[in-house]
């Protein structure tokens, strides 16, 4: 297969590396400055090992890429810039090309299935960090990352087992999963702690909002009647396969605050704040931390800068 990377960012940068390091045909979507740096003088992927100049084909537009029958679509923009990425895709790619969303969230696989019948979604546990044009950060010093692949909504095919055979070939774990969503809201579920990270300055307090969020979280999805696969079963997934480098590290909404170039939120905690509302339940925290999240991006404070216990007392 053919794949076409489209956000180059700290996971598509990373699987787009590895995948190209491994000599399967790839070609990245990048913007700016980060794409130019690309195409001056290769991705630079900083891995465990050693730093890697990987001369991976970069273009800014689809337009430009050669599309084949063969050719498949791994997303991985922020969800905020789906739609964006979709229409460009709809464009130019083929009707039937497969549309993977390597991404967080649950939001983007049914706005891909407007736009493409062969959805999957990419159940994503990969540490990285993009802060440089230019440059990528391998996060795990062990196995890159998990990124087990199924059919949006559920099932899985040949696709599915093919993509999964060329990102274990990559150095990833990757097994096709029918339940596969029941896995991205578990993982839902763990990024509530991106919006906290990104807003709330390091402290005794954050523990105690994560609890607050994931408790409303928790009872949102029950009165949704949506599955979840649980705290254990994702624990016994990652087992000791991941591992964080010695290193200071921040989620990706910390990291797109601190780059300027927009947040998430609205599919993370604004996810739970959504359902809360069409279930009639009430979800405080998680609405406050996507309003605090959005402040930070409107008026370009630092993030992580808000004091973690005035923000429970202003609950």
């Amino acid at each position: 297969m053919r794949y076409v990377i489209f956000g180059a960012g700290a996971v598509g940068g990373v699987v787009g590396g590895l995948l190209h390091k491994a000599g399967i045909d790839v070609t990245l979507v990048a913007r700016g400055e980060h794409l130019r740096a690309i195409q001056d003088a290769g991705l630079s992927l900083d891995t465990p090992d050693g730093l890697l100049t990987l001369a991976v084909p970069a273009v800014e537009e689809v337009s430009e890429v050669k599309w084949t029958d063969d050719t498949v679509v791994l997303l991985s923009v922020k969800g905020q810039q789906t739609e964006t990425a979709l229409e460009s895709l709809a464009a130019y790619a083929p009707a039937e090309t497969p549309v993977v969303a390597v991404q967080n969230g649950v939001a983007n696989e049914p706005r891909i299935l407007r736009r493409f019948a062969r959805t999957y979604a990419i159940h994503v546990v990969l540490p990285a960090t993009f802060l440089t044009p230019g440059s990528v950060v391998q996060g795990s010093g062990n196995t890159p990352g998990i990124l087990d692949i199924g059919r949006f909504p559920t099932g899985v095919d040949e696709t599915a087992a093919a993509i999964a055979g060329d990102l274990v070939d990559a150095g990833f774990l990757s097994e096709p999963r029918a339940d596969i969503m029941a896995w991205k809201y578990r993982k839902l579920l763990n990024n509530l702690g991106n919006g906290i990270n990104a807003a709330i300055a390091p402290g005794p307090s954050d523990g105690e909002i994560y609890r607050r969020c994931l408790a409303e979280a928790e009872t949102v999805l029950a009165a949704a009647g949506i599955s979840v696969v649980s705290a254990e079963e994702d624990r016994t997934r990652r087992a000791d396969h991941i591992t964080e480098r010695d290193r200071p590290s921040n989620s990706s909404t910390w990291q797109s605050l601190a780059r300027g170039s927009g947040v998430e939120i609205d599919y993370l905690s604004g996810e739970i704040v959504l359902l809360g509302r069409l279930h009639d339940v009430p979800t405080p925290v998680n609405e406050a931390i996507q309003r605090a999240v959005h402040e930070i991006a409107r008026t370009g404070a630092e993030p992580g800068s808000l004091d973690g216990a005035e923000f429970l007392a202003g609950l």
